[in-house]
């Protein structure tokens, strides 16, 4: 398991539902070949732990935070708008501006069409928010590019990050196929395994 320190953790906030997994997987890959660690709520499962107490614990461990919210509209007539991702990200803003421990804090906004957010969440209406338009490709990019925005100089092109993960992603299915692993099993794989398999993919292949 890899331990980092909270300068080089991020927190991540995304819908958890199988239409945006696949988003989940370029957004963890892009933010560990930028040489972060991310943070997420599926890092852990103890179901006697309340979940405000794992998010809160998350928020102050870490420095950065992505918050998607491409869930803030209803898809079909009858369905609920998404709360939570909003709920996280006001969290994540009021720890930046009350505590004087992340007055340093960086957040990135992405979602994934413009002007949503300014029907269902009009506070955000003068706040910078990236796009993705749920092409895992130009989030790639987007997350890479915010990185290098916010400081970062060592993080590699938007191109290059999106080349390993489909490299990545090729050599990953090879080997799990190779030691047993069944499709299910690689689709229903726990987020720390995955992170995992990522970590060692970059270490070997992007020193």
């Amino acid at each position: 398991m890899h331990i980092r320190l909270p300068g080089d953790s991020v927190f991540i906030n995304c819908p958890f539902d199988p239409d945006y997994e696949p988003l989940l997987r370029v957004l963890l890959f892009s933010v560990i070949r930028c040489g972060l660690h991310p943070r997420i709520a599926r890092e852990r499962l103890e179901s006697a732990e309340p979940r405000i107490s794992k998010l809160v614990e998350l928020i102050q461990e870490t420095r950065w935070g992505i918050h998607d919210l491409s869930r803030i509209k209803a898809k079909k007539k009858g369905e609920f708008y998404r709360m939570n991702m909003p709920f996280e990200l006001g969290v994540d803003i009021g720890a930046k501006l009350f505590s004087k421990d992340h007055t340093d804090k960086k957040v990135l906004i992405i979602a994934e069409e413009p002007f949503h957010h300014k029907i269902g969440l009009s506070d955000l209406s003068n706040s910078d928010i990236r796009y993705h338009k749920s092409e895992a490709e130009t989030l790639a990019h987007e997350v890479r590019n915010w990185f290098r925005e916010s400081g970062l100089k060592s993080v590699p092109p938007g191109s290059v990050v999106w080349a390993d993960f489909n490299a990545f992603m090729s050599d990953f299915e090879i080997k799990r196929e190779a030691e047993g692993y069944k499709d299910a099993d690689i689709r229903n794989m726990p987020v720390p395994e995955f992170i995992d398999f990522i970590h060692l993919w970059v270490d070997e292949n992007c020193a």
